[in-house]
């Protein structure tokens, strides 16, 4: 099978993706390990990555992104009870 310059991208980024997840969940872990409380840390999570994004695409693509994440989170994308198979 011939993988495009398209299929290849997007394994790239998904790669990118899993590798800060698990950064991110290092840094959640250390924080809670130091008596941060859950909350604490996930309004610090949001709060710098809203400022970043945007920094990067400004408040129009930060609005897209927000109404993206809900969708995603309205189809229970983030709920600790899903299951992937």
């Amino acid at each position: 099978m011939h993988t495009g310059r398209n299929d290849i991208d997007d394994m790239i980024v998904h790669e990118k993706m899993q590798v800060a997840l698990e950064y991110q969940n290092e840094a959640w872990a250390d924080g809670v390990a130091d008596g941060i409380e859950p909350e604490i840390i996930a309004d610090a999570a949001f709060a710098l990555a809203m400022r970043e994004t945007i920094r990067i695409h400004g408040e129009q693509g930060a609005e897209a992104m927000l109404e993206e994440l809900r969708e995603r989170m309205l189809s229970g994308e983030f709920s600790p009870e899903r299951r992937i198979q």
